[in-house]
Order: structure tokens, then sequence, then C-alpha cells
């Protein structure tokens, strides 16, 4: 302890007090490892591919694709082509498709009256808006969720068809999470 240092400590003696030493959080040995590793993820993925550029250069999603007007129609069936399974999923060509930026109420499995109620609303208003229009699906911030679904943005007339059920007391906008309709 010649040089002042208590050895590992963190410490420095002087004039028979004991100090301790300030350190920077970038100083700090635990953040190298997490911001190498962000480094390297953006590097090998691409800003793009991790969702970072919404964030960062607030570009406007991508359209997937542009689908020519189609009716709708409440899913009845194991067999689902093109239809509405709630207010927040439907059947597109044979691929299904979770709209990304809402929630609604579960149609399926509800909590609550209440919820049942208004979750057949959404889905009856969710046909209604997908029907008789050309519609944008535009990319989310990830392909697909853990359901297999494809998350997508849909847009009639350049507005979201989304934010039209969340304007109308139908939907949630999505914060990651599911919340209570009861």
């Amino acid at each position: 302890m010649a040089d002042g240092f208590g050895v590992g400590t963190g410490r420095q003696f002087t004039s028979g007090r004991l100090r301790r030493r300030r350190r920077s959080w970038l100083g700090s040995r635990s953040l190298a490892p997490l911001l190498f590793g962000i480094l390297v993820v953006v590097a090998t993925v691409g800003v793009k591919e991790t969702g970072l550029s919404t964030f960062l250069l607030d570009s406007p999603a991508t359209v997937v694709s542009s689908v020519s007007p189609r009716n709708f129609d409440l899913c009845s069936g194991p067999v689902r082509h093109t239809c509405v399974v709630d207010g927040d999923t439907f059947w597109l060509d044979g691929a299904k498709i979770r709209v990304a930026d809402i929630n609604t109420p579960e149609v399926s499995q509800p909590q609550c009256s209440a919820e049942a109620t208004l979750g057949r609303k959404a889905s009856l208003r969710l046909a209604e808006l997908l029907s008789g229009a050309s519609l944008d699906l535009r990319a989310a911030d990830r392909d697909e969720d853990q359901y297999g679904r494809k998350l997508r943005i849909v847009e009639r007339d350049g507005r979201s068809v989304g934010q039209m059920l969340v304007s109308e007391g139908l939907a949630h906008e999505w914060r990651g999470r599911r919340e209570s309709w009861c």
C-alpha cells in the first residue's frame, strides 16, 4: 500500500483518512460489455433490422405490400383465407396478420361481459374498415410475433386503421403488453 491506494478497494488513504475515489459511469467496467454488444449488433444486423431506424432516423415504415379491395367477413370454421379473427387480427390470402399498433378486447376468452361486447364491436368494425378499400401493409418493429402472425401497420387511404379503432374507443394503442378492458 505504498502507493496510497487500498488494493482493489477503490479507496485512497490521505493524511490518515479514508476517501473513496469517484468513478464516472463511462469508466465502469460493467457497462463496457453492454455497449460493445450493442455496437456489434448494430454493425452486424444493421440499424434498420434492430428497429433503431425508426427511433434514430424517424423514417416512415416501409410498405410491405399493397392490397387491392377485398371483402372481409368474420372468420368461421377451420379454413381461413381472407377474414377477420378479432379486432386486431385477420387473415389475408392465407396469411395471418396482427395489426401491430393496437390491442383490442378479446373475443375468444374475454375476462368480462363488457370485454366480450366491445371485442365483437371491434371485430365487426375492423372487417368494415378492411373491406372495399385498397390497403397498405407497413413493416412494424419486427416481422412476426411469438405466434407466427405477421406484424403490420395497416393503412386505408393513408390513415392507420389501428388509430381509427383507437379514436372510436375500440382499441388501445399498443404499449408492449395487453391492457384490461374490464
